[in-house]
């Protein structure tokens, strides 16, 4: 019986059209349609919110995340439980997105050298859990022999990609969360446009919510016209479809297989400071180029093959050739809603847990989980040096008031916590200790820790980790801290909305 509910739960068709039937249900009913011939449907809907409350209670989901839905079902009794099958992280959902994601990672012993997560682990005992915890769930191992650079503004890292992007010879991939015409992108579809007639292989997703302002409608059609492989990541419907939830947070591109780059910079000129929509935006990525790159290579590829269905050809074909010396250790990873692991915050939490001098953390959005919190003021009141550093200017101000509701807590265990006066932080990184770093797409707040594909890399004994540390310093030189004096100053109805919005932060 289990396996048949998991064989009807795995086909599109059949999740899709029992949706289909409750919105129905819902529109009916709401017009009044049903009421009349149906009286038996408050009661259904009412026991069926009850049921969903109990099966919420008993599943392994955060915590936070699970009071929410309860108050939103407790709100609305009649419709309640619908809306969490329709938009909760339920196996519908995670069926209606796509078939399921199961990457295959490769065995990279196949290919190439071994890759050094033993090795750092035997070097390098401190880092060994974490390194083999992301192996072990994620089959991305850490490598050396990778020359890794640290790019504290997005201009620097376009000059950057614009240069490597002219010396491509074999391929071109590219994965990110929002492109959109300007000076930035323009740029770079001309080198791809000429690399596609010199037989360059180019390839390009593109999430579909994230663009859908900023790209004509149908652009993948138009860059297929100019010999681009193109597709769009889980493409809007405008329906009441919760499959929506699960976005392609993720920002790569890998050029030969020797050359890639990561970080929070998407390919549109407020990144680049062309366009100025929050005052400076400051926002940072990294370039590997050497051995390390594969880890790139290959979630590239396993995403293709999830959005297109093809089957990808034997990696050999996409792997770095180049060694370079090394410089300490790299672990490109990525996470994954669609499965009940939540690496992307448990690496976090690890850094945290271990840290014993400091831990510095930059992020555009602050929603925390209990976990999260627990973790900082431990942390802080241990006598770790702890900095946070978030925007001045936001560009979400819902989600920047609930940013703003936990400064009080965290300030009052002993976080630092300190605001970019400039403008737009948009920068997602951690540091620690002088020994660790991670720098790449993960914000602080349940969307990227549970509801999009997200990707980052890990640096251990680095030279990335002095560069992100100092980067951080120098930016906290330019912030404004946040003081007993700055919280008194909020005003209490303020506080209180902040408060109400953190109930519903995990819908946000």
């Amino acid at each position: 019986m289990r396996r048949l509910v998991g064989r009807l739960l795995g086909d599109r068709r059949i999740v899709g059209g029992f949706l289909l039937a409750l919105q129905l249900l819902i529109v009916m009913y709401g017009l009044g349609w049903l009421s009349e011939t149906s009286s038996w449907m408050p009661h259904a809907l009412t026991v069926l919110s009850v049921i969903i409350v109990i099966w919420l209670v008993r599943k392994y989901d955060n915590p936070t995340y699970k009071i929410t839905w309860i108050i939103v079902i407790l709100l609305l009794p009649l419709f309640g439980g619908l809306f969490y099958l329709l938009w909760g992280n339920t196996p519908l959902n995670r069926a209606r997105t796509q078939h399921k994601y199961e990457p295959n990672p490769p065995d990279f012993k196949d290919y190439m050298r071994t890759p050094a997560t033993e090795e750092l682990a035997e070097r390098y005992p401190r880092h060994a859990s974490r390194a083999r915890y992301i192996e072990s769930l994620d089959g991305m191992p850490a490598w050396t022999n990778t020359e890794a650079h640290y790019f504290r503004l997005g201009e620097e890292m376009f000059a950057s990609m614009c240069e490597e992007l002219k010396r491509a010879h074999k391929f071109i991939f590219f994965e990110y969360f929002i492109i959109e015409e300007g000076v930035m992108w323009n740029t770079i579809l001309d080198i791809l446009k000429q690399k596609v007639r010199e037989g360059v292989d180019v390839r390009v997703i593109y999430d579909d919510v994230g663009s859908i302002a900023t790209l004509p409608k149908h652009y993948d059609r138009y860059l297929i016209s100019l010999g681009i492989r193109a597709v769009r990541f889980n493409r809007f419907i405008p329906t009441l479809n919760t499959y929506l939830n699960y976005r392609n947070h993720r920002k790569m591109m890998i050029i030969d297989g020797n050359v890639g780059y990561m970080g929070g910079i998407n390919l549109a000129d407020e990144y680049i400071n062309k366009k100025v929509r929050f005052g400076h935006w400051k926002d940072t990525g990294i370039m590997l180029r050497g051995e390390g790159t594969a880890n790139m290579t290959s979630l590239f590829l396993q995403m293709w093959e999830y959005v297109t269905g093809e089957t990808v050809p034997p990696l050999d074909a996409y792997l770095p050739t180049a060694k370079l010396p090394p410089d300490g250790y790299v672990q490109p990873f990525a996470d994954s809603p669609l499965d009940d692991l939540n690496i992307g915050e448990s690496i976090y939490l690890q850094i945290i847990h271990n840290a014993r001098d400091y831990v510095y953390i930059t992020t555009p959005y602050l929603v925390l989980d209990n976990e999260m919190i627990t973790a900082l003021t431990i942390a802080a009141q241990s006598g770790v040096d702890v900095r946070i550093l978030t925007p001045g200017i936001p560009d979400k101000k819902l989600v920047y008031m609930i940013t703003r509701s936990y400064y009080q807590q965290l300030h009052r265990a002993g976080v630092k916590i300190y605001e970019y006066r400039p403008g737009f932080l948009h920068a997602k990184s951690i540091v620690s200790d002088d020994t660790t770093a991670v720098v790449g797409t993960i914000n602080m707040d349940f969307r990227s820790f549970f509801l999009h594909f997200e990707c980052a890399t890990c640096f251990y004994n680095s030279s990335v980790v002095g560069a992100v540390k100092q980067d951080i310093l120098e930016t906290i030189n330019v912030s404004r801290p946040i003081t007993d004096e700055w919280l008194h100053k909020i005003r209490w109805l303020r506080s209180i909305a902040a408060s109400v919005l953190r109930l519903f932060a995990p819908l946000l």
